[in-house]
C-alpha cells in the first residue's frame, strides 16, 4: 500500500501544489551552518531517479560530498583549473583571484555538494559518429531531467540549491579529486543546504518570446 506521501495528488490540489512549488524555487548561494540529514539526501536522489530517461537506462550517477576536507579538496582542485583558464583568457590577476576565491567559497560554503554524472555504459552503441553523439545527448538530457527533479524535491523539503556548470570544464579534475569511476562523466555541481536567504527572483523571458504555436 502506498503511503499518503506517495499517493498521487489529483485535480486542483495537485496543480496548486506543484505550480506553487515550481514558481517559488530560486537559486540559493548562501546557506545556514546546519547539517543536512543524509537520509533526506538519499530521498532526494531517489526522487531524482523518477525522472524519464532515454530507453529507461537511467544514465545518471551521483557523487555526494559532505565531508569538509573532501569539499575543500574539490574546491581547491577546481579552483586551480579555473585559475588556469582565466589566466589563458588574459584577465587581470586581481580579477582572476577574486573569481577563484568566490568559486571556492561557493563550494566550501554549502553543507552538501552533489556531482551529477553521466555514464554511457548501458546506453546503445552505434557504428557512426552522428548517431553515437545523439545517444550521448539523450543521456545528457536524461541526467538534466533528473537534476531538475532533485532540485524541485529539495525545495519542497525546505532546502535550497544552486546548479553550477563548472565541472563540465574540468571533468577529469573532478573525477580525480573525488576518485570517481572512469566511466562517470561529471555534468555539473549542485550546492545544497538550508537557505540563509530567499535568493533572487530573476527576470524570466515571457512565454510569448520563447514559444511558437503551429
Amino acid at each position: 500500500m502506498q503511503s499518503v506521501a506517495e499517493r498521487p495528488l489529483t485535480g486542483e490540489m495537485a496543480e496548486a501544489a506543484f505550480f506553487g512549488l515550481a514558481l517559488s524555487r530560486r537559486s540559493i548561494r548562501r546557506y545556514l551552518d546546519r547539517p543536512v540529514d543524509p537520509a533526506l539526501v538519499t530521498r532526494l536522489i531517489e526522487i531524482a531517479g523518477r525522472a524519464p530517461s532515454a530507453h529507461n537506462r537511467q544514465p545518471w550517477r551521483w557523487a555526494v560530498v559532505s565531508t569538509p576536507e573532501v569539499k575543500a579538496s574539490l574546491a581547491a582542485a577546481m579552483g586551480e583549473a579555473f585559475r588556469r583558464d582565466l589566466v589563458r583568457d588574459g584577465l587581470p590577476v586581481e580579477t582572476v583571484e577574486e573569481m577563484v576565491a568566490r568559486s571556492r567559497a561557493r563550494i566550501g560554503g554549502a553543507p552538501v555538494v552533489i556531482i551529477p554524472c553521466l555514464t554511457m555504459e548501458e546506453m546503445d552503441v552505434y557504428p557512426d559518429a552522428e548517431r553515437q553523439h545523439c545517444e550521448w545527448l539523450m543521456a545528457a538530457q536524461s541526467v538534466a531531467l533528473a537534476v531538475g527533479n532533485l532540485m524541485l524535491a529539495a525545495h519542497a523539503a525546505g532546502l535550497g540549491s544552486c546548479w553550477i556548470c563548472a565541472p563540465i570544464f574540468c571533468p577529469g579534475v573532478v573525477r580525480q579529486a573525488l576518485d570517481l569511476p572512469a566511466a562517470w562523466d561529471p555534468q555539473g555541481l549542485i550546492t545544497l543546504g538550508y537557505p540563509a536567504d530567499n535568493g533572487r527572483d530573476r527576470q524570466r523571458k515571457p512565454v510569448e518570446a520563447v514559444t511558437v504555436w503551429r
